[in-house]
């Protein structure tokens, strides 16, 4: 089951929604005709969730590792306070 470069980005532009309603259509009449580009697609679309998954993973470390810099560092002190003192009059 080799999935050909093409048929990738006719899969991607399927499930972004940017294919055209026809040539969506054709597409959807492939899928049923061809239960092997109907596989292909839901194993595209695993991949894509596991990327999303992934980045989120990395922006939130990134942001953990931005909020320790600035909330244990020292040269970050005033910042802190600033902060503390925006939040304490809620």
């Amino acid at each position: 089951m080799k999935t050909s470069w093409n048929e990738t980005r006719q899969i991607d532009a399927y499930l972004s929604g940017s294919m055209d309603t026809g040539n969506a259509l054709l597409f959807e009449a492939n899928m049923i005709l061809e239960p092997a580009l109907q596989d292909k697609a839901l194993w595209q679309i695993k991949a894509h969730t596991a990327i999303q998954h992934y980045g989120r993973a990395q922006l939130k470390k990134e942001i953990e590792t931005v909020h320790q810099k600035l909330f244990t560092a020292p040269e970050h002190t005033s910042f802190r306070q600033k902060i503390r003192r925006l939040f304490s009059n809620l």
